[in-house]
């Protein structure tokens, strides 16, 4: 039977794998979802006549971001997020795959729940879509979920979202579990008894504006504790969202052990630091909390050197409720799908990171920690793409933010980098206007 899906070619583009460290001047061509051929030699010659034919203009032609740290509400909060709204920030921020963290309701810890994620994201047909499991049942920390039965139903890897498995035994079992059949475990890097009640983070400024503070020491301390009970089970575990210059140098040194271990962090934590706050902002708030200018600098530099392996965009929508209240009330959390390039980029136009490198925090780091195919320019990859100008400037502006929530410190923010098209599966799933 023959395909009803047009091949598509685009040609003229500055092609950029980091997968294989492929930068050159060629094209692409996709047919039936997959890069069928790549190189300098696809010039939109010899094409079937019904083939689509996109002119890059010399414009960056890169695998589609997968973004391996996401909320998106549904189901039971869709007021704040949907998953049809997220895919469609995600389309127009270069997202082509996603990964969204069990806090939903019910939340997901169960069959299923994977299955109705999976279930939604094929009706949806934008950015692909898949999920964590939690490591414990309703996420309260004490009994293991079944995760045998949720990796092969599609988890793609176990985490207590915005929790952290705080009992040290659990998380020896986790661990020792989920060897057995080769998922990871994600950890919220964070003490929960040093930083209770914590709104931001503590120093000077956190004790002028009279706000109870998150030590730093809170994130490395359940980081060095995880790294004892790694070295006893041999498994492979990841730190969400650093923060720290301490973090960064704790998973150095297992690196450099030889310790299975691996991290992400979130643009706001090279881009900003904790003055950010300024008068009570509470689109500022996050967790872990925004931290000092020696902090933010040490992430960055992590970031360029590849200590820090990937980037996500800890994509938190809320609504105004939620936000717009006293500083000690407020919901941490910032939206970030439609942001994560553009300050990715921030660090290469700064020369603190060269741009292949970048995308290979973005790209194919996530996609191979996770164990999909995504995330590379390649024969027989499935043709998720994402067409971009580095150099366009131009400013954040969240009002007009395809997400339903406008949460972010970033409004009026100078950037340069925008997203020109994104391709799923040899489908433009978004175009830029102009």
């Amino acid at each position: 039977m023959a395909s009803l899906r047009r091949p598509l070619v685009l040609v003229n583009a500055r092609l950029i794998d980091p997968a294989s460290g492929r930068d050159e001047t060629g094209g692409l061509l996709a047919i039936d979802g997959r890069i069928v051929e790549i190189g300098p030699w696809v010039n939109g010659e010899g094409l079937p006549d019904e083939a689509e034919v996109v002119q890059c203009e010399g414009h960056c032609l890169a695998p589609g971001l997968v973004d391996m740290r996401v909320q998106l509400r549904e189901p039971g909060e869709e007021h704040m997020e949907t998953i049809a709204s997220g895919a469609g920030a995600a389309a127009a921020g270069g997202v082509t795959s996603m990964v969204c963290l069990p806090n939903t309701d019910p939340i997901i810890d169960d069959v299923a729940a994977v299955e109705f994620i999976a279930r939604r994201a094929r009706e949806t047909r934008l950015a692909k879509i898949y999920c964590y499991a939690a490591v414990t049942q309703r996420l309260e920390g004490r009994d293991l979920v079944e995760m045998g039965l949720l990796a092969e139903s599609g988890a793609l890897a176990f985490t207590d979202g915005l929790k952290a498995v705080a009992d040290a035994q659990v998380m020896r079992r986790a661990l020792s579990y989920v060897r057995a059949f080769g998922r990871l475990i994600i950890q919220h890097p964070e003490e929960p008894r040093l930083s209770e009640g914590g709104m931001m983070n503590s120093g000077e400024l956190a004790t002028r504006l009279g706000l109870s503070g998150i030590p730093g020491a809170a994130e490395v301390m359940m980081i060095e504790r995880d790294l004892h009970l790694v070295a006893m089970t041999g498994a492979s575990y990841h730190a969400a969202h650093l923060s720290t210059a301490a973090a960064v140098e704790a998973i150095r040194g297992a690196k450099a052990r030889g310790l299975p271990v691996t991290c992400d962090t979130q643009p706001a934590y090279f881009a900003l630091n904790e003055t950010a706050v300024g008068d009570y902002r509470t689109f500022a708030k996050l967790s872990p909390p925004l931290r000092s200018e020696a902090d933010r600098q040490a992430i960055a530099a992590a970031v360029a050197d590849g200590t820090i392996d990937c980037v996500a965009s800890d994509h938190a929508p809320h609504d105004q409720e939620s936000k717009r209240v006293p500083f000690a009330h407020a919901a941490p959390g910032i939206i970030g799908l439609e942001t994560l390039l553009p300050l990715t980029l921030q660090l290469y136009h700064k020369g603190q990171g060269r741009l292949i490198d970048l995308l290979r925090r973005v790209t194919s780091a996530p996609a191979d920690l996770l164990g999909l195919p995504q995330g590379r320019l390649a024969k027989g990859a499935p043709a998720d793409l994402l067409l971009f100008d580095p150099d366009r400037p131009g400013r954040i502006e969240v009002d007009r933010s395809r997400s339903k929530s406008k949460n972010s410190p970033f409004d009026g923010h100078p950037i340069q980098g925008r997203v020109l098209r994104s391709v799923v599966d040899g489908r433009t799933v978004f175009a830029a206007a102009d």
